[in-house]
């Protein structure tokens, strides 16, 4: 038995994704499994002297961000000292006695037709700035500039960098009245708010794949009978059909100078690993073996990638360089280790593991081998790293439904992302495309 909805699944059975109730597009995202000893931390409810309501609670946003990394543990609104908006109106003294060590303040203010974000952040027991930022931000995006404000404070704090201000891909069926199933593929923010549906279809669609600049998704379609593989536009949904070779075509994977696909191909009779160049569609052939080799991943400096194959008698995770050559096998714990990623670092890798029909989450670092399960469900499907490298996004099955949910690299922090109702697969974490600068 294989976990659903992979593309190892696909190329072993041929079958489209098996999903039987409705979904909506909304995420909601809550927190199962905390980390002890979070960082306190007050963010202070931003000024606005505008004539109408906040337009957005960056306040809020900010704190669901830094609470949901499970690094921080944001103070209650009614247990802080005072409401300052301005640094000259912090008196330090005060939030020394809430034992908080960091603090953060701001304000908005209409600007032209847009707005002016304006934030600080302090170390409270030395009564120093460690940052400040003014951003410009239409109405529509002001959830970004939030999420972008959360992303400077979690670097500056931890010396990582974070991924709140990036967007996630999944696919979700809605069946109707009819018994017909609609397959959507979905794009939305980290924390699940904004969904778009930038593709609907009456066949399954499969594996979204992010081009390093964010701009474009490949993913696997079905809706001419017969797994493809199409790279589409996010902002114009243009979309062009770049692999429909006779027999399978999956698991799509970008290159990290965006100009090359990795994907799984059957052309040649068995399904193995090309590389496939989007500039003149020119194909390179780098595994050639009897067996069932899939699920191509490329290494962050694009030298190699790491496949799943049953060359072993079992699926496991080799690797080989980008050019073609011998690969080498890379996990070797338990009897099923599958759909492989790099981290962003390349020092690690995410996969399925399974052993007696279950299948969860595992980490595996490339230096020692050693492996760490992460998860504690049953089901797990479709790892991805965050651009940052401290959380994974995945798919598993939760009271016979499909949802997401979201783990950080040491298996701490745990969140499931739910919709209201049906079912959510395939999800794929969106790179970080954008930094404010000071």
């Amino acid at each position: 038995m294989f976990p659903r909805f992979t593309p190892l699944f696909l190329v072993f059975c041929l079958c489209a994704m098996a999903l039987a109730t409705p979904v909506r597009a909304a995420l909601t995202i809550e927190i199962t499994g905390g980390a002890e000893g979070a960082q306190p931390i007050a963010i202070v409810p931003f000024g606005w002297d505008g004539p109408a309501a906040l337009p957005a609670d960056i306040a809020d946003i900010i704190s669901a961000d830094l609470h949901r990394s499970g690094e921080f543990a944001p103070l209650a609104e009614k247990n802080m000292v005072s409401r300052p908006q301005e640094g000259s109106q912090v008196n330090f003294a005060d939030w020394r006695a809430t034992g908080v060590p960091n603090l953060v303040i701001g304000k908005l203010r209409a600007s032209g037709n847009g707005y002016v974000a304006q934030f600080q952040l302090f170390d409270v027991f030395k009564g120093e700035q460690l940052a400040g930022y003014s951003i410009a931000s239409s109405g529509q995006d002001l959830r970004r500039t939030a999420h972008q404000i959360s992303d400077i404070i979690y670097e500056k704090l931890t010396g990582q960098p974070g991924a709140f201000a990036t967007r996630i891909a999944y696919v979700t069926e809605v069946r109707g009245a009819n018994a017909k199933s609609r397959y959507s593929l979905w794009v939305a923010d980290a924390d699940g708010y904004n969904p778009v549906a930038i593709l609907n279809s009456a066949q399954p669609l499969m594996s979204p794949a992010w081009s390093p600049d964010g701009a474009r998704l490949a993913y696997v379609s079905f809706e001419r009978r017969r797994p493809e593989v199409y790279v589409q536009e996010i902002a114009t949904r243009h979309r062009e059909l770049v692999a429909s070779y006779p027999g399978i075509n999956s698991a799509p994977a970008w290159s990290p100078d965006g100009a090359r696909l990795a994907l799984t191909l059957s052309k040649d009779g068995n399904p193995d690993v090309y590389i496939l160049s989007l500039r003149n569609k020119s194909l390179l052939r780098v595994t050639d073996s009897p067996a069932i080799d899939t699920e191509p991943g490329w290494s962050p400096d694009g030298n190699s990638l790491v496949f799943t194959s049953d060359r072993g008698g079992r699926p496991q995770l080799y690797r080989v360089p980008s050019s073609g050559g011998k690969p080498q096998r890379l996990t070797f714990e338990g009897d099923y280790n599958a759909h492989g990623v790099f981290s962003p670092d390349g020092r690690s890798l995410v996969m399925v593991t399974g052993e007696s029909n279950r299948f969860r989450i595992a980490v595996q670092d490339l230096s020692s081998g050693a492996q760490r399960i992460v998860t504690d469900t049953r089901l797990d499907e479709s790892p991805s790293f965050a651009p940052n490298g401290a959380i994974i996004i995945y798919a598993t099955e939760v009271n016979n439904r499909g949802v997401l949910a979201m783990v950080s690299v040491d298996g701490r922090v745990r969140q499931r992302v739910t919709q209201t109702e049906g079912n959510a697969r395939e999800p794929a974490w969106g790179p970080r495309t954008s930094r404010i600068k000071p």
